[in-house]
């Protein structure tokens, strides 16, 4: 049967779970990708408080929705990077408590092992999330980096995170880090390199989102075929670029999202350059079966409209891979049995 559709509910948290529930129904989602903020999803209550994970089971079953991953991005992303006054809004206070940056990510990476165990007690197997990176604002390599430096940030990454997925595979979860600028893996080469650095561990693999490839100009269909094994979800998520002014590049010239000025922007799935076509021609071959979940993000557009859509657009391009080659008729057709007259005047 067709994968189902979901909606991450990250670009939503300012929305009560109570209010998103039946308006994700009643735009066409068949379930949720529920994010560790707002009030979606608490990991703490729902490790200390039994009640808090069936009333989270009843209210999506009221309205004919499941959870197939718990998303934790904001605090994956606290594990890894140098900590500013930008994380203080993006994670709980009892990770940021006295802001010490390594304080900040030892609790952080405390949270990511502790969501592992809710997860499991939620009945759901994939986590999505960031992972940060020490090394990510050397992206341009200047002053002169050599790999030795970029050495340092990937064995950071494998001495931080090696604990956690220890904890995930414990609890039989995967985690699944999408591949994003500002992460350890950002591109097909970081994405290998973070995977050895791993050790390949069973439970780190990636959430796929095409969008944040095709901008960078790295061959987003590829990164399918080479990750098979490893793709345990995938974001539905449309952008586009080469447009613009002139006036700003691929790194956003400090713009805002929706600045006419702007390279390249994120669009409500379909009306951007990603070839979805392209995408689910691949997801069949490597025989992905999990959720398509649309990530929804696009500063030109009322985000009801844009999510309905989105979830039609899906519905619609998402299709069964072929049980048998469709040529295999005419050999069928074609084999006359033996002990068998094909003719009338062979009968007689």
């Amino acid at each position: 049967m067709p994968r189902p559709i979901t909606l991450f509910t990250g670009q939503w948290a300012d929305l009560p779970l109570a209010d998103l529930a039946p308006l994700a129904r009643n735009m066409g989602y068949d379930g949720l990708e529920l994010a560790c903020s707002g009030d979606h999803f608490n990991v703490q209550a729902a490790l200390h408080d039994d009640s808090y994970v069936q009333q989270k089971r009843d209210l999506l079953s009221a309205h004919g929705l499941t959870c197939f991953a718990l998303s934790n991005h904001l605090v994956g992303q606290a594990v890894c990077d140098p900590i500013d006054t930008r994380h203080r809004a993006i994670v709980p206070p009892h990770v940021w408590g006295d802001g010490d940056p390594e304080g900040v990510r030892r609790r952080a990476a405390q949270e990511m092992m502790d969501t592992a165990r809710a997860a499991r007690k939620f009945g759901v197997d994939v986590v999505t999330g960031f992972t940060g990176s020490s090394v990510w604002h050397s992206v341009y390599a200047f002053p002169p980096t050599d790999q030795a430096y970029w050495d340092q940030g990937f064995n950071d990454f494998a001495q931080r995170w090696g604990p956690i997925l220890d904890v995930f595979g414990e609890c039989g979860v995967r985690f699944a880090l999408e591949v994003h600028p500002t992460e350890i893996a950002f591109d097909l080469a970081t994405a290998q390199r973070a995977l050895d650095a791993i050790g390949h561990h069973p439970h780190f693999g990636f959430n796929y989102d095409p969008s944040h490839l095709g901008y960078q100009h790295v061959d987003y269909v590829r990164f399918l075929y080479t990750f098979a094994d490893r793709i345990f979800h995938a974001h539905m998520k449309d952008v586009w670029w080469g447009r613009g002014t002139g006036e700003v590049g691929v790194f956003g010239g400090h713009t805002t999202f929706g600045d006419r000025r702007r390279y390249w922007d994120f669009r409500s799935v379909g009306r951007g350059d990603i070839d979805f076509e392209a995408v689910m021609v691949a997801l069949n071959d490597i025989a992905y079966v999990g959720p398509l979940s649309v990530e929804w993000e696009d500063s030109r557009m009322d985000r009801l409209h844009g999510a309905a859509e989105s979830a039609a657009f899906v519905r619609r391009l998402d299709f069964e891979p072929a049980r048998t080659a469709f040529d295999a008729a005419f050999a069928q057709a074609a084999a006359v049995p033996t002990d068998q007259p094909t003719t009338p005047q062979e009968s007689l």
